[in-house]
């Protein structure tokens, strides 16, 4: 090992690491129809963040573009949700808490961040959900690659303040731009 990584056999090893999730969660799909749960019970499935494989000349998951900075969810509980539903509204993975605490009717400690996005997982209306979101992301030694980034996002807009090694103001009309 010389401090080099052989891209090819690092994305073989990402996407053979996907396989064995994605038979994981079958097995653990299949257990709940076995068993008779699988209408009611709730299944979450998501990362830590979305990860770059080269879009902007980047491979990383801590940099405020699109592809890292969502968080890839998916959720199924046929009882509770539609098929296909696609939520709009900015959820945040704080608001996962919450929102298992809410369906299991259980009140959310008042210091507890995070707003239940179960009106939203049931196709309700909700008002007054959140319009903005903060990303931060401080340098690390290990990662000198991905500077200091502070972002703020809309449902349209993006602003992105790079510090260190970039050190750029990036501001994007997502509708424009994504």
């Amino acid at each position: 090992y010389h401090g080099q990584t052989d891209f090819d056999q690092f994305y073989q090893d990402y996407l053979e690491t996907l396989l064995g999730i994605d038979r994981s969660v079958g097995q653990v799909l299949a257990y709940l129809q076995e068993a008779g749960l699988d209408k009611e019970t709730i299944v979450f499935y998501m990362g830590d963040n979305g990860f770059s494989f080269g879009e902007h000349g980047l491979i990383d998951k801590r940099h405020a573009y699109e592809e890292s900075m969502k968080v890839p969810l998916l959720a199924r509980c046929p009882a509770l949700i539609k098929p296909n539903t696609k939520i709009k509204q900015m959820v945040l993975n704080l608001d996962i808490a919450p929102s298992i605490l809410e369906m299991a009717g259980v009140k959310k400690p008042a210091q507890m961040q995070g707003v239940s996005f179960l009106p939203l997982l049931k196709g309700q209306p909700v008002n007054n959900w959140r319009d903005k979101i903060f990303y931060e992301y401080y340098w690390e030694n290990a990662f000198p690659q991905t500077p200091t980034m502070f972002s703020i996002r809309t449902d349209r807009y993006k602003f992105t303040r790079s510090q260190g090694v970039w050190d750029i103001n990036e501001l994007y009309d997502l509708e424009q731009d994504p």
